[in-house]
């Protein structure tokens, strides 16, 4: 099997399958894709939380733990800010999941409060990466560090001249990837990949170009975040209305 960190430089880019328990990553072990990652808006709306790091580590850990026994594929983890208040705790979060066979994470660089999401100044985070990564040591080599860049989910005037002050900055930390979510202009995504040797990952949206165009642009990493589990709900919302009108269960066996 290809390595995790090799599947990102690849001719094709890595269509990620983004899970929230145990059966909806066996579909996509199954429909063939070559590695899953966590969504971790999708856990937290299944256990009845909001995003944004409402659910504890330790409930996020054991649907992970679940869902990396049952799977023989790649997974990696969306750890979203770390979990911690502090670099060791972030960094010991880090190493437990590489202790159940995780061989990736994201970290992002914005936070929420209260409700709001909002993105941290660089040189702090830059601080706060830089601890994290040192406290992993020797184990460092063993996880892919995909960190995601917020300026243009946040809609920010100036997105991608903060994007790339951003990737130029956290590159120097020798940082595995980058994540760009909301980035979706074929423009913005090449000038984005021309600026860094880092594979760069972007997220669906309802405007971002087919992957042979990404492909063309020379994005390496796809992936769908929370929206199937949004649009599995959407249907199942749909069906149960059927069901509730025409007073039959009939149109689940069409």
């Amino acid at each position: 099997m290809i390595g995790f960190k090799n599947l990102h430089h690849e001719e094709e880019p890595l269509l990620l399958g983004n899970v929230w328990n145990v059966q909806s990553a066996k579909v996509y072990e199954n429909l063939g894709y070559k590695a899953l990652a966590t969504s971790s808006s999708a856990v937290a709306m299944s256990l009845g939380y909001e995003d944004g790091e409402q659910m504890s580590f330790e409930e996020y850990f054991y649907i992970i733990k679940r869902i990396k026994e049952s799977v023989s594929i790649p997974l990696s983890v969306d750890l979203e800010g770390g979990y911690g208040s502090s670099p060791q705790i972030i960094a010991s979060h880090i190493i437990n999941l590489l202790e159940i066979g995780v061989v990736g994470i994201n970290l992002e660089d914005s936070y929420i409060n209260d409700g709001e999401r909002q993105l941290l100044d660089r040189d702090v985070y830059f601080e706060k990466l830089s601890n994290i990564l040192s406290m992993l040591k020797e184990r460092r080599n063993e996880i892919f560090i995909n960190v995601r860049i917020d300026p243009f989910l946040l809609r920010m005037e100036n997105a991608l001249e903060e994007t790339l002050l951003r990737v130029t900055l956290f590159e120097k930390l020798a940082i595995d990837g980058v994540f760009i979510p909301g980035m979706t202009q074929e423009a913005d995504i090449k000038t984005v990949i021309n600026a860094t040797s880092l594979p760069v990952n972007v997220m669906a949206m309802p405007d971002l170009p087919d992957f042979e165009t990404l492909k063309r642009a020379g994005v390496k990493r796809i992936t769908s975040g929370g929206f199937s589990n949004k649009h599995i709900y959407h249907e199942l919302e749909k069906i149960s209305d059927t069901i509730i009108n025409n007073k039959s269960f009939s149109a689940l066996f069409i």
